[in-house]
């Protein structure tokens, strides 16, 4: 008997807290964090994927044969123009010189014999004492020695550009890559490239858009007043601190893919761009429209689309409906749903519901 007037006592005593709960603890409201819906002005974008290219890239190749000699540069060096990179064993080519240069001696010599026996049977003839043909055969060979000494001459000068092809010269200023070819190894015209100089400051990035894409761009003009800038969004989702701008588009359409090939130039001083890296080009107006914009962690989605928890009077939570754009780098534009300066929850959606008192504490700034 004792054990159900226990048992009657304890369900009278839950009777009475169910019918009077004032008289039970009071559960405190839940915490979450809010951070309120700003106002802010919002560039449009477009996105493309694009390839670095250097503006200037040249192959070094040997012009002439011969072994090669001590390389005097170091993979990956700043090389200016004219700098000479690599050489090739000179003394063959300047004993070929020499050469030439006899050669080109004895033609002289040979053309001032022929001007002299030229002037003495020229002479001869006026008098009379020398035959009009030999007068004829002096002049034939007088022309003969000329040019003799025109071909030793021509002889000369490409014994001595051959000579300076022992000389690797880059043509243009940038960086070189790493060498294909070992000192000591006999080299020539066959032999491949030896080494690539790049021209990497600054830097084209060329990336293909779309005839439509073109004709929003050029309809839209007007508002943007041609405001438009380049970004450049690396491998690991972040933006290349340099900005760009677009100086060329091609003059011809791809018929595959209906695009026109467009170039931006980028300032890259820091080497961080490479020639044939691809990346992700992002062309954006310099000035925009303002848009209510909130934390893409505020915003939940069920069967019936995004909504979000906006806290009102009293603290109490309300669940608002909302009609997003096209936000980035982590913030959700709301078309409409939500107004300027309305907190809404970012932090513990899970332990609230439309109706409830919260007890709302502001997040704090993102970092950065």
């Amino acid at each position: 008997m004792r054990s159900s007037h226990f048992f009657l006592s304890v369900v009278l005593l839950l009777a009475v807290l169910l019918v009077n709960p004032a008289g039970a603890q009071q559960a405190a409201p839940p915490a979450v964090l809010v951070q309120p819906a700003e106002l802010r002005s919002m560039t449009k974008q477009a996105e493309f994927v694009g390839r670095a290219e250097a503006l200037e890239k040249v192959d070094l190749r040997a012009r002439v044969q011969g072994f090669l000699g001590p390389r005097l540069f170091k993979d990956g060096d700043e090389v200016k123009q004219n700098q000479v990179v690599f050489t090739i064993e000179r003394e063959p080519f300047e004993a070929a010189v020499d050469q030439r240069k006899a050669q080109l001696a004895a033609a002289q010599a040979a053309l001032a014999n022929a001007d002299q026996q030229l002037q003495r049977t020229a002479e001869l003839a006026r008098k009379g004492n020398a035959p009009i043909a030999q007068l004829d055969q002096r002049t034939a060979e007088q022309g003969q020695a000329k040019a003799a000494v025109m071909e030793a001459e021509a002889n000369l000068r490409d014994a001595q550009i051959q000579l300076s092809y022992t000389e690797i010269k880059t043509p243009i200023s940038g960086r070189i890559g790493r060498a294909a070819v070992s000192p000591g190894n006999l080299v020539g015209p066959d032999t491949g490239v030896l080494a690539t100089v790049v021209q990497e400051d600054p830097m084209q990035v060329l990336f293909s858009v779309t005839q439509r894409e073109l004709l929003d761009a050029r309809n839209s003009e007007p508002s943007s007043n041609g405001k438009v800038r380049a970004r450049v969004r690396l491998a690991d989702g972040s933006l290349y601190s340099e900005k760009g701008r677009i100086d060329f588009l091609d003059v011809q359409v791809n018929p595959r893919t209906d695009g026109q090939t467009v170039r931006a130039m980028f300032p890259n001083p820091d080497h961080t761009l490479t020639t044939g890296q691809t990346v992700r080009v992002v062309i954006e107006e310099k000035g925009g429209d303002k848009v209510v914009v909130i934390p893409e962690s505020a915003v939940a989605i069920d069967q019936t689309g995004p909504y979000v928890f906006v806290v009102g009077q009293d603290n109490k939570v309300e669940q608002r409906r909302v009609r997003l754009g096209t936000g980035r780098e982590g913030l959700a534009v709301v078309e409409e749903g939500v107004n300027p300066g309305e907190p809404v929850v970012v932090q513990g959606q899970q332990r609230i519901r439309a109706g409830i008192t919260v007890s709302p504490q502001l997040a704090p700034p993102p970092a950065g």
